[in-house]
C-alpha cells in the first residue's frame, strides 16, 4: 500500500526543518548528488551527466584555442539545416550559400538572414528537420513578452545539453549538486493541493531542489516566503528578481536585514542595478546574473572572470550572439538586438535568431560577453507620440523624481497607466507634481503596492511595460 498525503499536512514544514540541518543536510546532498540523481537520469531515459563532464572539458580550453572548434560547430550547424531543413534548404540555396566558409571565419553569417517569431510560426513543421512522432522530443512555448508566442522543438540531446549548462553554471559560481537550491514558483488560485511524494518531489530530491508556490507579495505573503526560507535554508535561491526584491524591500521595512542563503540566482527577467544592489545589501546574499530564453535554453552567466571586468559570460559552446542594429537613437551607441545560432538542437535550428532583446556583447580575451541587457524591443513607451526606451524612462524616475521604489506602466488603455511603489522616504504628492512636470498628461498615476502589479505570461513575470 502507497503512503500519500497531501502536500500542505502540517507535519512536512518539520520534515523540512530537520533535512535542513546537520548532519541530515550533508547525508541528503550526498545521496542526492550521487544515488537518485543517476537514478533519476536511467528513469527518464537522460544523459546529463557525461555532457556536463564535456562542458567542463570545454571551457578550461582557453577561448583563443576554442575558436576553430566553434567556427566548426557553426559549419556543421548551417550544412546540416541547408541539407535537413525544408526552410533553410530552400532559402540557403536561394543565396547559394557556402557553409564551408564559416570553418575560416564567422563574419560569413551576416550573409545569412535574419530569422524571426513570426518566420516560425509561419514556417511551421518547414523548419523541424524530422517529423515530431520520429523522435523524442520536448516543445517549448516561448513566452510573448518579446511578440507573439511560438514553440520552440527541441531534440534529447539538445535538453540534455540545456540542462547540463544550468549545472555547469551553478558549479562555477560555487554551488555544487550536494548543495540545496529552492525555486520560485507562481501558485495561481484554484490549483488543487498535490499528493506527497510524487514523481516531482522524487525529482526535486534527485536535484536537491525544493519549490516554493508563492501568491500575493502582500505582506502575509512575503512573511510566508521569508518563514518558509527560513526553515529551509537553500545555498542558492532562483527566481525572478522582481520577486526577491519585493521580498528585500519587506525584511528592510521590518527587520533592517537578515540572512538565510548565500546566492540569489536572477532569471527570468531583466534585473536592474538598483534591484542588485537592495537584495545584495537587505538579504547580504551574492547575487548573480543569468541570460536565457525559451528558444536556446540559458545563453549567458554571470562567472568569476576578475581581469575582464563585470557581464554574463555568453556559453558559446551552446550558442553564438551577434548584435543587429535598432533604429532608435534612445538605445544608445554599442547596443543592438541580440541574435543567436544555436549549436545544439538539430530537430529545430535556429540560425540567426532575432531574440528582441537589446544589450551589448563584447569580445575579450578570455570569451565573449554580455555586458549590458536593456530590455526588451518591444519595450518602447510612446510619451505624447514620442517612443521612449524603457530605460530613459528609468533613469528620469530615478535620477530626476526620486522617491519610487519600483514603477511599471500599462498601455492597455488610452492613457497610459504609471503604476509607482513609494521608497520610504518618498513623497506621493511630490512624485505625481515632479512626474507632470516632465511629462506633462502623458500618465495616469497611480500609488500600488508590489502585489498590485500586473504580472504577464503563465509563469507571472514582472514587465515594467505591460502591452495588449
Amino acid at each position: 500500500m502507497r503512503f500519500e498525503v497531501h502536500a500542505d499536512h502540517p507535519a512536512l514544514p518539520y520534515l523540512e526543518w530537520i533535512s535542513a540541518r546537520q548532519p541530515v543536510r550533508a547525508l541528503k546532498g550526498l545521496v542526492s548528488a550521487q544515488m537518485a540523481y543517476p537514478v533519476a537520469e536511467r528513469m527518464e531515459h537522460r544523459d546529463v551527466r557525461s555532457k556536463l563532464a564535456a562542458l567542463h572539458g570545454t571551457y578550461r580550453t582557453p577561448f583563443e584555442k576554442r575558436l576553430p572548434a566553434l567556427r566548426g560547430q557553426m559549419a556543421d550547424i548551417v550544412s546540416f539545416a541547408q541539407r535537413e531543413v525544408p526552410y533553410y534548404r530552400d532559402t540557403l540555396q536561394a543565396i547559394k550559400f557556402d557553409p564551408e566558409k564559416l570553418r575560416n571565419d564567422l563574419r560569413y553569417l551576416d550573409d545569412l538572414p535574419y530569422l524571426t517569431k513570426d518566420i516560425i510560426r509561419e514556417q511551421g513543421e518547414r523548419l523541424l528537420s524530422r517529423p515530431l512522432a520520429d523522435l523524442r522530443h520536448h516543445a517549448c512555448k516561448t513566452g510573448g513578452s518579446t511578440g507573439q508566442s511560438c514553440v520552440i522543438y527541441y531534440d534529447q540531446p539538445a535538453a540534455d545539453y540545456s540542462a547540463a549548462v544550468t549545472l555547469y553554471c551553478r558549479a562555477r559560481a560555487g554551488k555544487s549538486q550536494r548543495q540545496p537550491e529552492l525555486h520560485f514558483a507562481c501558485r495561481f488560485p484554484g490549483d488543487p493541493v498535490p499528493m506527497w511524494p510524487s514523481r516531482e518531489d522524487f525529482k526535486c530530491f534527485a536535484m536537491n531542489r525544493s519549490n516554493i508556490f508563492f501568491g500575493a507579495l502582500d505582506e502575509a505573503g512575503l512573511e510566508e516566503i521569508w518563514a518558509t526560507l527560513k526553515r529551509r535554508r537553500p545555498y542558492l535561491v532562483h527566481g525572478h528578481p522582481s520577486t526577491i526584491y519585493a521580498l528585500a524591500c519587506h525584511i528592510e521595512s521590518t527587520r533592517g536585514s537578515a540572512k538565510c542563503f548565500e546566492v540569489f540566482e536572477s532569471s527570468g527577467e531583466l534585473m536592474e542595478e538598483y534591484q542588485r544592489a537592495k537584495i545584495a545589501k537587505v538579504l547580504q546574499c551574492r547575487v548573480v546574473n543569468r541570460y536565457g530564453l525559451a528558444e536556446l535554453g540559458v545563453v549567458a552567466y554571470e562567472m568569476q572572470h576578475p581581469s575582464d571586468g563585470t557581464g554574463m559570460q555568453l556559453l558559446d559552446s551552446e550558442a553564438w550572439c551577434e548584435m543587429a542594429p535598432v533604429d532608435n537613437e534612445t538605445i544608445g551607441e554599442g547596443r543592438g538586438e541580440l541574435v543567436f545560432t544555436g549549436l545544439r538542437n538539430r530537430l529545430m535550428p535556429l540560425i540567426r535568431y532575432r531574440s528582441g532583446d537589446l544589450g551589448r556583447v563584447e569580445q575579450r580575451s578570455s570569451g565573449m560577453f554580455l555586458t549590458e541587457v536593456i530590455g526588451r524591443i518591444h519595450d518602447m513607451v510612446p510619451i505624447n507620440g514620442v517612443p521612449h526606451a524603457t530605460h530613459h524612462i528609468q533613469d528620469v524616475l530615478d535620477h530626476r523624481v526620486g522617491g519610487i521604489q519600483e514603477f511599471q506602466i500599462d498601455l492597455r488603455s488610452a492613457m497610459p497607466v504609471l503604476r509607482i511603489v513609494v521608497d520610504t522616504h518618498g513623497n506621493a504628492e511630490q512624485i505625481r507634481q515632479r512626474i507632470e512636470s516632465y511629462w506633462p498628461q502623458a500618465f495616469e498615476v497611480q500609488f500600488v503596492e508590489h502585489s498590485d502589479f500586473v504580472r504577464v505570461g503563465r509563469h507571472a513575470k514582472f514587465r515594467h511595460v505591460v502591452t495588449g
